[in-house]
């Protein structure tokens, strides 16, 4: 009797919450997914299958009449489930690996195209032929000088090019293009050499999405072209430097992937097409079921964008949703729910387990959850609840529930993009009032309509409309991304600030009941936590080429003055700066030579020593010894000689190459992040190798 009265209060909010059950599924299945990503051992992944069914036994011993019970039972299969999903497809998928740079001349054929505007080149994924020396795909750049006209895919190319292996994160909490190369099975990257050699050509000019391509970059005015052809093919190379910042900035970038935003308007704009035509003849409205036929052409024609679209991620997750809600609307089911969208995500995670780690899969989701978690809050469904009213009343109500839409995905997004990018922008929530339905009702339908006529020779008149639509939208875009506060800045959130806020996060908008609101302390906790983190003093790349420092008044100052803009970036993204990296030659109390810098700064009473190489020459082993003895930290690309021995940190080739990238705060205690972990065992840190890699095909 005991023990049943113990569970009485849970049994009671478990049943209370009933409806709300089912959408913990897919987050039991991250969050298994996630324990793979973030444990580094084999060891760590069996304990963490063995404790989630453990969990389900406790499931099971609590009792299947009890909804306590098959919560727990359930949840436990699925976090082992996630667990051993992910590791499964992390096996299935690997390929060999290159494991140093090397030159390589080679036949191949061209299995993906994509412009780079801003770096005057193309990008091409390809499959060399009878290379066994290389690995089955990789990818490289070649110079749009270099390129053959008309690049496409299904060519044939000859060429030589310099391969490296994908880069894994050159700093603590970086990019980690060596986890998405794995499972997108690339061994290499590079850049070609000219020239570069057709050898044979594609029977159909490439595939139709590099055909709709490369015809609206012809069509339409260069500015412009960028984002029209991200609208309607998904590829964002086409898009200038310049304007995709200003869109991250803005909080519109999500405007160039194609998702959901895309995928409703074209579903949308099939089903009232086909409703309207076929309703046109009264012996069809009267006979026919014209609303299931509609939707049959609405889900074609999301197939058929995703299919045009490159199939990527944030569009398949969309294509799902908008056939599930076809699908409820046939049946006579409510179109929205959040049933819907996790049903959506447990699609993706079953077969696209490695997207859950990515921005794209956490920001669409998110967004989706935000949105339905608000509309089903009994306020927000009489504020839109429809009613007789004046246009302008409708209008002014319409605008505020997409401004209180914004605001609360703006909230939800806020840390995801803090944790991925560093920055997030503040007047997302303001420019999209403005931006979506410009881009849902002006900007597409045009560029449908100019694709189309253009068929008959007519839509020139149409790609100038599109043209004038696309320069309103970048108007809105940087003067948003422009204004004085514009973007919110963050040098580093840790996991577990992370972790914290999604799990706030999701108790809040998954769970019904006022004990919803208990997500609230875990969020404000994560929150407390991220923005309590200092600001990094010194950072040092996994080469060991490149390192920021931060001066007295919180600037940072670069070791090579000569650094390439990528490098400036990456560093200036994990400092939390939003302005331009000095050189460490102009920084007090630095002294610097072309081959040795030397910087002092002081923190919190104490002074610390920098000592830095940035040139291939050896210094007087007398001297270095002398000058490593003087330092607190000594930074090198090369290795060091063994008598080099600084006061607390020698960061030289053989130290960089076990720990990756490092981020050093200085105080009392000082503290070090690294990028690589001692014992990590995933795939992509020792990956296969080739056969006679040393020696070049």
């Amino acid at each position: 009797m005991k023990f049943r009265l113990s569970f009485a209060p849970i049994e009671r909010w478990l049943e209370a919450e009933r409806d709300q059950l089912p959408l913990w599924l897919p987050v039991m299945l991250g969050l298994g997914i996630a324990g793979w990503f973030i444990l580094p051992e084999r060891a760590s992944w069996i304990a963490l299958i063995a404790a989630a069914l453990g969990l389900s036994l406790a499931g099971v011993a609590i009792g299947s009449g009890r909804r306590a019970g098959v919560a727990l039972l359930v949840a436990g299969l699925a976090i082992a489930s996630g667990c051993a999903l992910v590791w499964a497809k992390a096996e299935w998928v690997a390929a060999p690996v290159i494991q140093r740079p090397m030159i390589a001349s080679f036949d191949a054929d061209v299995a993906q195209v994509q412009q780079l505007v801003a770096k005057d080149s193309v990008r091409v994924a390809l499959r060399p032929i009878a290379a066994p020396k290389l690995p089955p795909k990789l990818r490289v750049t070649i110079a749009n000088a270099d390129a053959p006209v008309g690049l496409a895919r299904g060519d044939r190319l000859r060429l030589r090019a310099r391969l490296v292996p994908p880069m894994p994160a050159s700093l603590p909490g970086g990019y980690d293009f060596a986890v998405t190369a794995w499972f997108q099975q690339l061994g290499a990257t590079g850049k070609a050499f000219a020239p570069v050699q057709r050898l044979s050509a594609a029977p159909d000019g490439g595939s139709l999405r590099d055909r709709i391509g490369r015809h609206t970059r012809e069509s339409i005015a260069p500015g412009a072209a960028g984002i029209a052809v991200a609208l309607v093919t998904g590829d964002q190379g086409s898009v200038s430097e310049t304007d995709a910042d200003a869109m991250r900035r803005s909080g519109l970038a999500h405007l160039l992937s194609v998702s959901g935003l895309h995928i409703t308007a074209a579903v949308g704009a099939a089903m009232l097409l086909t409703l309207r035509l076929l309703a046109l003849s009264p012996k069809l409205a009267l006979r026919w079921p014209l609303t299931l036929i509609a939707a049959g052409a609405g889900a074609v024609t999301g197939i058929g964008y995703t299919l045009l679209s490159g199939a990527e991620i944030p569009t398949i997750r969309s294509c799902i949703a908008a056939l599930l809600v076809l699908g409820g609307l046939a049946i006579g089911r409510e179109a929205l729910t959040l049933r819907l969208v996790a049903t959506g995500a447990l699609i993706v995670l079953l077969f696209w387990p490695e997207a859950l780690i990515g921005p794209s899969f956490q920001l669409s989701f998110a967004a989706v959850v935000a949105i339905i978690a608000l509309h089903e809050h009994p306020r927000m469904r009489a504020f839109t609840a429809a009613r007789e009213e004046g246009v302008l009343y409708r209008l002014a109500r319409n605008a505020a529930a997409l401004l209180l839409s914004g605001i609360a995905v703006e909230l939800l997004l806020a840390p995801i993009a803090l944790f991925h990018f560093h920055r997030e922008g503040l007047y997302g929530a303001v420019a999209n009032i403005f931006a979506i339905p410009l881009t849902t009702f002006v900007v597409m339908p045009l560029e449908v309509l100019a694709l189309l006529l253009d068929l008959v020779g007519l839509g020139a008149p149409f790609w100038w409309a599109t043209g004038k639509a696309i320069a309103l939208l970048l108007w809105i875009a940087h003067s948003a991304g422009n204004t004085p506060g514009a973007v919110a800045l963050l040098p580093g959130m840790s996991r577990g600030a992370f972790s914290l806020l999604v799990a706030g996060g999701l108790w809040v908008c998954l769970w019904r009941t006022r004990w919803r609101w208990l997500g609230v302390l875990p969020f404000a906790a994560g929150a407390g936590l991220a923005f309590a983190t200092p600001a990094p003093d010194l950072l040092v790349t996994g080469d060991g080429r490149h390192l920021g420092l931060r001066g007295a008044d919180g600037s940072y100052a670069l070791l090579r003055p000569k650094a390439k803009d990528f490098v400036r970036d990456m560093l200036a993204e994990a400092a939390g700066i939003d302005e331009g990296l000095a050189d460490l030659d102009d920084l007090p109390g630095a002294s610097c030579t072309t081959d040795t810098c030397r910087a002092t700064i002081s923190r919190d009473g104490r002074s610390w020593t920098i000592l830095a190489t940035r040139s291939a020459y050896l210094a007087p082993i007398k001297a270095m010894n002398r000058a490593c003895a003087e330092a607190d930290i000594a930074i090198s690309d090369r290795r060091l000689p063994r008598s080099c021995k600084p006061k607390w940190l020698k960061l030289d080739k053989p130290m960089l190459s076990r720990t990756g990238g490092i981020v050093v705060r200085f105080g009392d205690p000082a503290s070090v992040l690294v990028t690589k972990r001692t014992g990590d065992a995933h795939p992509w840190i020792d990956p296969p190798s080739l056969a006679g890699r040393s020696e070049a095909p």
